[in-house]
């Protein structure tokens, strides 16, 4: 099998940082050095990674690929080559395609398409509905990361509104529910309001008025008693208010039945942002306050949010167009997720060995995968090499998403993503993909 050294870089791994070096050898991480130490055995290729950071590949729990069904806007293939080029080595797709993955037979056909196009490793979650609880024991918990659960309206609208199907969902699965959590009844309510006000073309600046803090806060409240009353496994994505926050505990997550996500998007952004950024922040739930935002990276640091994933969603600009009501909801994140939260250490924020916790380390272990999410010996070589100081401008030629857009174009990084290794493969190397490799379905134990 052949031996790659990366020496010389700045190793963060498990809260240190330590100079060293890592021996890849086949798929798998075979030595990890510290220091002086050297090797022993010859190695086939040599990395010099002085003054770069070496940190495990991060694990976005949360993107929608948009395959099948709705690949004009993105596939398989495009987004985990974005993945690739942005330091992240596995992901986990949602359900909401066409057709929505909420059959056996669906998700057998996902698993598959995964396979044949996936640049990165991956899972997909099975999606709840009213009705197909009865399929839960059926799933393989080895092989699918969990049952997605929209408690709000979303793109493709797979909501579960009766709480009779509520109650049989947390009841009827010990695997990780990930449930999207905004009040329908309170949505619906606003939007009324300002469609009597403004017509069908509500302003975007009223887009986290109509999905608001309240909205959030009620149907976040509601899946996390229902969660405690069935002993539930809940993770509840994108957490956007402050006030969601007092729903959760700071305990060490290896203890936690109820987690938390924060979302790059709402870690950066506030909803000041509108008004030069426009629809291109539109995403549910809405982006929200300064104040929120303030909130949400404070508790990323306390552990009350456990972990950062993007909800990656693209969309065609021309489907972003218009006001609260008609522009789509969803940005792609995925490339810039990791060059943007290390920015955020760059500014205090965060430390870069916080980064690795929320991104690398507590996806692998909120769902139990497999030897993956840290620099281990034996385990999976998913890796990303990264070094600071190194200026880069998003334009539209470095994107690699099939949209083509960021609402991050124009921004200019000071960190960058020089090498992503998946299962040891040179995958992403400083622009380059190698486009005939093909990453793992994650394993969960």
């Amino acid at each position: 099998m052949k031996r790659t050294l990366i020496q010389n870089a700045v190793i963060v791994n498990e809260g240190r940082k330590v100079l060293g070096s890592v021996v890849i050898e086949g798929e798998k991480i075979a030595e990890i050095l510290t220091g002086e130490e050297k090797t022993t055995t010859p190695c086939d290729e040599i990395i010099d990674a002085t003054g770069c950071y070496l940190l495990p590949g991060a694990i976005d729990e949360h993107v929608h690929f948009r395959d099948p069904g709705l690949t004009h806007k993105a596939d398989i293939t495009t987004e985990s080559r974005a993945a690739a080029a942005g330091g992240v080595t596995s992901i986990m797709d949602m359900p909401n395609t066409n057709p929505q993955t909420t059959t056996l037979e669906a998700l057998d056909e996902k698993l598959t398409l995964l396979a044949g196009k996936s640049a990165v490793n991956y899972s997909c979650y099975f999606g709840a509905t009213n009705n197909n609880y009865p399929q839960f024991a059926q799933l393989d918990k080895h092989r699918v990361c969990g049952v997605k659960l929209f408690m709000g309206s979303s793109t493709g609208n797979m909501l579960v509104d009766r709480m009779a199907s509520l109650r049989n969902i947390f009841g009827g699965t010990d695997l990780l529910i990930a449930a999207h959590c905004e009040d329908q009844g309170i949505i619906k309510e606003n939007t009324d309001k300002y469609k009597k006000a403004y017509g069908d073309d509500v302003p975007l600046t009223l887009h986290p008025v109509i999905r608001s803090e309240e909205a959030c806060y009620r149907s976040s409240e509601l899946a996390v008693q229902l969660a405690r009353e069935a002993n539930a496994r809940l993770h509840i994505m994108h957490i956007s208010t402050a006030r969601e926050l007092d729903l959760f505990s700071d305990a060490p997550l290896i203890t936690k039945r109820i987690t938390a996500e924060a979302c790059v998007s709402h870690l950066l952004f506030t909803e000041d942002d509108y008004q030069t950024l426009g629809a291109r922040i539109k995403c549910n739930p809405a982006i929200k306050t300064a104040e929120d935002r303030k909130a949400l990276q404070e508790a990323v640091n306390s552990g009350l949010i456990d972990a950062i994933a993007t909800d990656h969603a693209p969309h065609l600009l021309s489907e972003k167009e218009g006001g609260a009501l008609k522009a789509m909801s969803g940005m792609p994140m995925i490339q810039f997720s990791l060059a943007s939260m290390l920015e955020l250490v760059d500014k205090g924020i965060f430390s870069i060995e916080k980064i690795v916790e929320k991104m690398s380390h507590a996806p692998a272990q909120m769902y139990e995968i497999n030897n993956r999410g840290f620099i281990h010996k034996g385990y999976q070589a998913d890796l990303v090499l990264v070094r600071p100081n190194s200026k880069w401008t998003v334009t539209t030629d470095c994107i690699v998403s099939k949209c083509q857009w960021s609402p991050l174009e124009g921004h200019t990084f000071n960190w960058k993503v020089e090498k992503t290794f998946v299962n040891g493969h040179l995958l992403y190397d400083n622009g380059k993909i190698d486009e005939t490799y093909r990453g793992q379905e994650l394993r969960f134990r």
